[in-house]
């Protein structure tokens, strides 16, 4: 009976684990002023939802090498927006990795939503209907970047994998000036504004971000 009773509460404990993870090392991205960003005044941040005013992407004055992002999102019909890594340039969106936050995984494979655009398609599609909150978690570790998308591992991305200027590993073409595998390795991150046609909002909450050593 013993041994029964601490099987059961060891078991509790794993769970409990999986569902509570380390929270150690953590901080908000972002300041509740939106003090540590390039272009706060194009964004508004309010009962913990950050969401675009203006086209302009908000940018970290920090830089940021190797970490874990997590954050959630919800688009409209016809959202278009885009998580910036490591940017070489914030004047010059495609010095960046963009994770694509859009609002269907319809369309170019390179540019459905969670891809890397541009790059590499996510491996299948693990979004929620237009409407309800989705969940990322990024991590970017010297050349490699993962992408869990509602809890499913999506993007796992080698970037020395990319040694060309405009061709992807599969020899389609992309629109990088620069060979991925020579993209800065540390720089701000950014989340793109109003974009596409219709110009329709999307949302973020609970972006945190948690530097690797």
């Amino acid at each position: 009976m013993k041994r029964i009773l601490f099987a059961l509460l060891a078991a509790a404990s794993v769970t409990f684990a999986a569902d509570h993870p380390d929270t150690t090392g953590w901080k908000d991205l972002f300041a509740p002023d939106l003090s540590n960003t390039v272009a706060p005044g194009k964004w508004e941040l309010k009962d913990g939802i950050l969401v675009a005013k203006d086209h302009d992407t908000l940018w970290t004055k920090d830089s940021y090498g190797d970490f874990i992002l997590d954050l959630e999102f919800k688009v409209e019909k016809e959202s278009n927006s885009g998580v910036f890594l490591r940017s070489g340039n914030i004047k010059d969106v495609l010095s960046a990795l963009e994770i694509q936050v859009h609002d269907s995984a319809d369309g170019s494979k390179y540019g459905m939503v969670a891809a890397i655009y541009d790059a590499m398609p996510p491996s299948q599609s693990a979004a929620k209907p237009v409407g309800e909150w989705n969940h990322y978690t990024i991590t970017c570790k010297g050349p490699l970047v993962t992408v869990l998308f509602n809890g499913v591992e999506v993007i796992n991305a080698n970037l020395d994998n990319w040694p060309e200027v405009g061709k992807n590993p599969d020899g389609t073409p992309n629109k990088f000036k620069k060979a991925l595998k020579d993209f800065a390795r540390s720089g701000p991150i950014g989340l793109q504004g109003l974009h596409g046609k219709a110009q329709a909002p999307v949302y973020y909450r609970n972006l945190k971000i948690k530097v690797l050593e």
